[in-house]
């Protein structure tokens, strides 16, 4: 990953084209030694292709993986019926009970 983003920031930085010791020299100014194999998988992967093409293509996608948050659309309309005000009322007698037990021990503990 960080090969990618090395190249990545040449490419932001003006170089359409960037060479493996363009990718050295931002990898060491990091202090990372870098990996001959593996800068030259990721230019020979991504020379002579367009970046914001490569992103573009790869953002579409990500759009269609799962990420487990899927929300159907009854709960969305439950808090407009009241749902949400019963979480909130246990919440607040939780801290309330919490401050009380705290002050219990005026500020002494078992082993102090």
């Amino acid at each position: 990953m960080r090969y990618m983003a090395a190249y990545l920031l040449a490419t932001l930085g003006g170089n359409s084209s960037p060479s493996a010791k363009d990718i050295k020299k931002i990898l060491s100014s990091v202090g990372i030694d870098a990996d001959e194999d593996r800068i030259d998988k990721v230019i020979s992967e991504l020379g002579g292709k367009n970046v914001d093409d490569l992103i573009s293509a790869g953002l579409s996608k990500l759009s269609s993986v799962p990420s487990g948050g899927a929300v159907s659309a009854a709960p969305a309309s439950a808090p407009a019926a009241g749902g949400a005000a019963a979480p909130a009322e246990k919440k607040e007698e939780e801290k309330k009970e919490e401050s009380e037990e705290s002050d219990e021990d005026m500020g002494f503990g078992l082993f102090d």
